[in-house]
């Protein structure tokens, strides 16, 4: 335990981080980490890896994850702004590659590889794009002679450009959804706000008219026709699990279910674990 008197960087860390968020983001890996040994083995199985394939790499990739998010921790926020900005321009560069020489997988182009390593750059530049509008639409409230809404605004549509360009219309809709609570947040005018949610529906269905992946994923979630197996089987995973699970390593939708250790991992866990431990993984992100 760090004394108040200490003066040094861990024990002045320790007394102003936030340690319920910080127990909330160790929560998550954590449970990560037992969900994965839950649900990938049966897949791995299932594709020729060993059991344990998809678990160890969840570790593996979760270690470096925490020493960057306790490194970022120790920094000022003027320094985190500077390497937001740094990471989004790279990002936003990285990006424009893939629609030219990125992997095309299942029609789109998400994926470059750099040095041997695979990587998708939205996931990187979201949280350089969430920190990178939070100060905008800060500024902008400081110094209202800064245009910081309005360079948010084109930002988000930068990005939202080339997401659908990919295209990848549900890190489209997670970047824009984010977007619009950050700036209702930012108490701006409700004439804004309605003008953006016309232009979100907008949008929303010209993706319905465009893609017709997105209109069939439209079409039987309002009609429930069509193909719903891996729906049915998450629901039928809920059902069994009821409040308390049937047990770990119990579950029976991760035979089945193509990526049970992927999309549908939530519903292993309701399964496995029970609806109580859904309800606390959903408590846990409702927190954060």
């Amino acid at each position: 335990m760090q004394s108040r008197l200490d003066k040094s960087p861990v024990a002045t860390w320790w007394w102003t981080i936030d340690r319920w968020f910080l127990a909330a983001f160790l929560s998550l890996m954590g449970l990560g980490i037992v969900l994965s040994f839950a649900a990938s083995p049966a897949v791995a199985e299932r594709i020729g890896l060993s059991s344990f394939h998809f678990a160890t790499r969840q570790i593996i990739f979760t270690i470096p994850a925490l020493v960057v998010m306790l490194a970022v921790s120790f920094l000022q926020a003027r320094q985190i702004r500077r390497m937001s900005l740094v990471l989004i321009c790279v990002m936003l560069v990285l990006m424009v590659a893939v629609l030219y020489v990125g992997v095309e997988v299942k029609g789109a182009r998400r994926w470059v590889s750099l040095a041997g390593l695979s990587i998708q750059p939205s996931e990187f530049l979201k949280p350089a794009f969430v920190i990178i509008c939070a100060w905008l639409f800060a500024e902008h409230k400081r110094q209202l002679d800064i245009p910081g809404n309005l360079f948010a605004l084109l930002l988000l549509v930068l990005v939202v450009s080339l997401l659908v360009a990919q295209p990848d219309l549900g890190q489209t809709m997670l970047v824009t959804g984010t977007w619009g609570v950050m700036f209702f947040m930012a108490g701006l005018p409700w004439l804004w706000i309605m003008a953006l949610g016309i232009t979100g529906a907008s949008g929303l269905f010209a993706a319905y008219t465009v893609f017709p992946h997105v209109a069939l994923r439209i079409n039987k979630f309002l009609t429930g026709e069509g193909d719903t197996f891996q729906v049915d089987m998450g629901r039928e995973a809920l059902i069994n699990g009821s409040w308390f699970g049937v047990g770990p390593g119990e579950g029976t939708v991760k035979r089945i279910v193509p990526d049970a250790h992927t999309d549908f991992v939530f519903s292993v866990a309701g399964e496995e674990f029970g609806l109580i431990m859904c309800f606390f993984i959903m408590s846990i992100f409702a927190f954060i």
